[in-house]
């Protein structure tokens, strides 16, 4: 072959490359929202929590830098926990959200501000933290 053949092949070669790869990233998308569990709540205040089983927990983690606020629950060596009680309340005390946390991984839509968040099991002492939400992606780290 002539080069300039080659010169004209290549490109549609690359196009069809790119075009598959293009594909390929929006299945992965559609994969990783449809293992992502049904969200709670509505308007400015609503979550999801969840992170049981692989698809599911890669799917809650990818999606954390797309909400206000992330809380992630585990054991002191790491592991991963659910069944959290937490209670979130506004910085003039007022609730704001009580949830039973359904997986070791929270998403949270919250209005900007600042927020007191309690974190319960049994046999564990509660924790507590305070953030605020507003400017980017926040997570909350509670270690029981």
């Amino acid at each position: 072959m002539s080069s300039s053949v080659q010169a004209f092949i290549l490109p549609k070669n690359l196009w069809r490359a790119l075009l598959a790869l293009a594909c390929a990233a929006g299945a992965a998308g559609v994969q990783a929202q449809s293992a992502m569990p049904q969200w709670k709540g509505e308007g400015a205040v609503r979550y999801v929590c969840g992170g049981i089983g692989s698809d599911e927990s890669t799917a809650m983690r990818a999606a954390m830098k797309e909400h206000p606020l992330a809380l992630l629950f585990a054991r002191s060596d790491g592991a991963y926990l659910a069944d959290v009680q937490v209670d979130i309340k506004g910085a003039d005390g007022a609730p704001s959200l009580a949830l039973r946390a359904s997986g070791p991984v929270c998403l949270i839509d919250l209005p900007a501000g600042r927020y007191t968040i309690d974190a319960a099991m049994a046999g564990a002492t509660a924790k507590s933290q305070t953030v605020t939400v507003g400017g980017g992606s926040k997570t909350a780290d509670f270690r029981f």
